[in-house]
């Protein structure tokens, strides 16, 4: 009952909140851009720069924990491309987008806030080394895909370039790459410096999740469910439990560690699968059915997920 009372219905009431503002018209959808880039380019910088300069990073097990969430995560994307391509008939592009709806976590605007809350400041570590890899991996993988499938193969040359801008101008990776430097220096944050970064950052969870909530109120489960339902199947379901005997039986994770993995890989699917397939005008109305219908059932299995891990 703690679980439920402290923890989920304090993170999806969030989301609810957000959702139900927009479509009641409270809150005007064009705000819900501005949140996200508050939330993305200031708050969760501030809260992670904080967390990593502050964090005693004696013991950190960082390559067996990576290895054991992306591991799985590359698996579920070739499991859910073949199933959108051979099941359901998709076209190679369309079938990419449907491996990262399988595959890609919504870790930034829903992760991060779950495991902070469910976890503390303890996670922050195993969190946060898990963003800084998470699209600079996946993104790549679906481009390669997607342009393969629509033929367009010189395009092919820019994706490392293009990776490589994105992680440049990514501010998450600028507030770990910061916070690391900082730890790895020895010196205390001032006291005006983290009083800031403290206000700055408490914002991060209600904003973030408000602004995923609010972000829903246009997608639509469409007319036939049956493959974004496939699809949410593998990503809450499969891909954690292949999180879970890699990190336990191949890799023997902390106890901790092995948590903030699995229930990372029982998250949604995140937004920008849904901005990607309307980008690249492949099923973008699927992902967005997936991202929503996904979202919706995480409230189970994340809570099945925490009552397991004895989270309090």
């Amino acid at each position: 009952m703690s679980i439920l009372l402290d923890i989920i219905i304090p993170v999806f009431g969030l989301v609810g909140v957000g959702y139900a503002a927009v479509r009641m018209a409270v809150f005007d959808p064009g705000y819900v851009r501005g949140l996200s880039t508050f939330a993305f380019t200031f708050a969760i910088p501030a809260l992670l720069f904080r967390s990593m300069a502050q964090m005693d990073m004696a013991g950190a097990v960082a390559w067996p924990f990576l290895l054991s969430y992306y591991i799985a995560a590359v698996a579920m994307f070739g499991v859910g491309t073949l199933v959108s391509r051979l099941v359901f008939q998709r076209t190679l592009a369309e079938s990419g987008i449907g491996g990262l709806c399988s595959s890609y976590s919504n870790a930034v605007l829903l992760g991060i806030p779950l495991l902070l809350t469910a976890f503390g400041e303890r996670a922050s570590l195993p969190a946060f080394l898990m963003v800084a890899f998470h699209s600079a991996l996946m993104f790549p993988l679906v481009t390669l895909v997607v342009e393969v499938g629509r033929g367009q193969g010189e395009r092919l040359r820019a994706i490392p370039i293009a990776t490589a801008r994105g992680l440049v101008r990514n501010p998450i990776l600028w507030g770990l790459g910061l916070g690391l430097l900082w730890n790895a220096s020895g010196w205390p944050l001032p006291q005006t410096l983290e009083s800031l970064l403290n206000t700055l950052g408490q914002a991060a969870v209600p904003v973030a999740l408000f602004a995923m909530g609010a972000s829903l109120v246009g997608y639509r489960t469409g007319r036939l469910p049956l493959e974004p339902l496939a699809l949410s199947a593998l990503k809450l379901l499969a891909m954690p439990g292949l999180v879970f005997v890699l990190g336990s039986y191949v890799f023997a994770l902390d106890p901790l560690w092995l948590e903030v993995a699995v229930v990372m890989a029982a998250l949604p699917a995140g937004v920008n699968v849904y901005v990607l397939g309307q980008q690249y005008n492949a099923n973008g109305e699927g992902a967005a059915a997936t991202v929503l219908l996904s979202t919706t059932l995480s409230l189970i299995s994340v809570s099945t997920l925490l009552f397991l891990f004895e989270v309090r």
